[in-house]
């Protein structure tokens, strides 16, 4: 994959209170280049419980391959379905939506699920959807 189309990937776990924040972490890293800075903010729930949000924004080309050939370690159902999916995980702003499963992250395996938020901006020109979406269908076929 010579060039990326996309400008950034952010990524975005939420550790709750009954959970440990460093395999949280851990979690996020599996996506992430070595040693990359993960920004911690503390929230509050609804009932006043601690919510930890773990985020990171990847912007460089060489950190970005890191995060899409994490991503090629989905299995082949789940790519292709991710594939099928490109309408829905598109929107109007060519954003790109995915969420993957932060037990298995943590276990160190890459599977389509929840906990792990990625948002990825697609470059478009013209920025339109449609060429967002050509461009990531591209991109998911290199995986």
């Amino acid at each position: 994959m010579s060039s990326i189309p996309f400008h950034y990937f952010d990524l975005r776990a939420f550790c709750y209170v009954t959970e440990d924040d460093k395999r949280v972490e851990d979690a996020l890293r599996t996506f992430l280049p070595d040693e990359f800075e993960i920004e911690r903010v503390e929230s509050e729930g609804h009932h006043g419980d601690r919510i930890l949000v773990l985020s990171a924004r990847v912007e460089k080309a060489d950190q970005m391959r890191t995060v899409l050939d994490s991503l090629g370690d989905l299995a082949d159902e789940e790519l292709a379905r991710v594939q099928d999916e490109l309408d829905e995980r598109v929107n109007e702003n060519c954003a790109f939506f995915l969420t993957l499963d932060k037990q298995a992250a943590y276990n160190g395996e890459v599977a389509l699920g929840d906990g792990i938020t990625l948002r990825g901006k697609v470059e478009a020109y013209p920025a339109k959807r449609e060429s967002a979406i050509e461009n990531a269908q591209e991109v998911i076929e290199e995986l």
